[in-house]
């Protein structure tokens, strides 16, 4: 890990991955690509080649230096502080289970919220989960220990884009079209942080499912350990089983819920080498047009995080008042919606202005985590029929 280290320190070139893994083709070939773009022929490295391009690639670096050291091969070095996240944020987990359960058993009652504005809730606790991050928080304790229910009202100015009804009218729609099938969406979901946050997707994901707003959910993650709290299926499936094992109620029947979903095929795991590729998501229709295959039959695409998000716009100094879905640049599988709070130095699809006063009054409003967006784009008609 020190040479790897000095490389990075020292501006050295990248170099080519040469562990034998199934994706280092694709790698290698990013690399060419980024060669192909470089001034007076100097060799892509570290400090002159895109930040986002870099960034992944110290990240799989780290796992090829894993991968080359056979008896540490499958060792998640990022695990201690994703379990530590986890049982940090404990009170905030029961908190938020204990609700779920409330919500569910009393659906009934006449004299309680209406669906939307549960709906509207539980998404909201999973934009706002997206604060916890250990890639930003330099492994810092970034754990929920609050309710997350009782804070929504004081972050909802917080808010810059807010495209909830046209998540609503997706879901709606499918509904709607559901004939004689069993009605509901296919809703696909991104994921973004390991321990409190997923907990925060797991709940929403139950919620769509048991109203009936969603038939099937299909979760999305890393296959390897990335970016310090990326989800991967081992931290999938303990998260599952440590909610399970709880010795709350509330926090337990939700685990035993979740683990039934994944049995029954009404959830699933899914973990395609292309999210840990350095691809702008523009890329995936030719570089792996399975998996945009795949989003193509999804009535919505949740996409969690930044780093999603950067994927999504190429990380790109992009005019804050650029359209989402020209930033996307033709990425548009089905209808998709970003869930994030800003901590990266790119946002686009927001209001004349906007921007320069967010900038007046708060310098940091791209990278504090303060803001939020929930920002959505859908193909045109005819080319999700396509």
């Amino acid at each position: 890990m020190n040479m790897e280290r000095n490389e990075l320190q020292t501006d050295k070139p990248v170099l080519p991955l040469t562990d034998g893994a199934e994706d280092i083709e694709a790698w290698n070939q990013y690399m060419q690509r980024q060669q192909s773009l470089m001034e007076d022929e100097q060799p892509v490295s570290w400090f002159k080649s895109p930040w986002l391009y870099v960034e992944c690639y110290m990240y799989r670096r780290i796992q090829e230096a894993l991968w080359l050291s056979p008896r540490v091969g499958d060792f998640d070095v990022f695990k201690e502080g994703k379990t530590q996240s986890f049982f940090e944020s404990q009170q905030a987990t029961k908190s938020l289970c204990m609700y779920l359960r409330e919500v569910l058993i009393g659906r009934n009652n006449p004299n309680k919220n209406p669906l939307l504005e549960q709906f509207l809730k539980f998404l909201q606790v999973s934009l706002w989960g997206n604060r916890c991050d250990l890639s930003i928080s330099a492994g810092q304790d970034n754990s929920q220990k609050t309710s997350p229910i009782d804070t929504l009202a004081d972050l909802q100015r917080f808010i810059l884009v807010d495209d909830s009804a046209d998540l609503w009218a997706v879901l709606m729609a499918a509904q709607a079209s559901g004939g004689t099938e069993i009605r509901g969406a296919t809703v696909d979901i991104i994921l973004d942080n390991a321990g409190f946050e997923l907990i925060t997707d797991l709940v929403l994901a139950d919620f769509i499912v048991s109203t009936g707003l969603a038939r099937e959910v299909r979760f999305h993650g890393k296959s390897i350990p990335w970016f310090v709290s990326d989800v991967n299926k081992q931290d999938f499936n303990w998260t599952i089983m440590q909610t399970m094992a709880s010795n709350h109620k509330e926090t337990s029947a939700c685990g035993v819920q979740w683990k039934r979903y994944m049995k029954e095929g009404v959830w699933s795991y899914h973990d395609h080498r292309f999210w840990t590729l350095p691809h702008a998501f523009w890329d995936m229709a030719t570089e792996a047009p399975d998996l945009y295959s795949s989003l193509q039959s999804s009535n919505l695409v949740l996409l969690k995080g930044d780093l999603n998000y950067r994927k999504l716009t190429g990380d790109r100094d992009w005019e804050h008042t650029v359209p989402f879905g020209r930033a996307l640049r033709g990425f548009q599988p089905a209808p998709l919606c970003s869930v994030r709070t800003l901590k990266a130095n790119v946002q686009v699809g927001l209001q004349p202005g906007q921007g320069e006063k967010l900038t007046s009054q708060d310098p940091d409003w791209m990278t504090s985590g303060k803001y939020a967006v929930i920002q959505f784009f859908s193909p045109p008609k005819e080319q999700v029929c396509s």
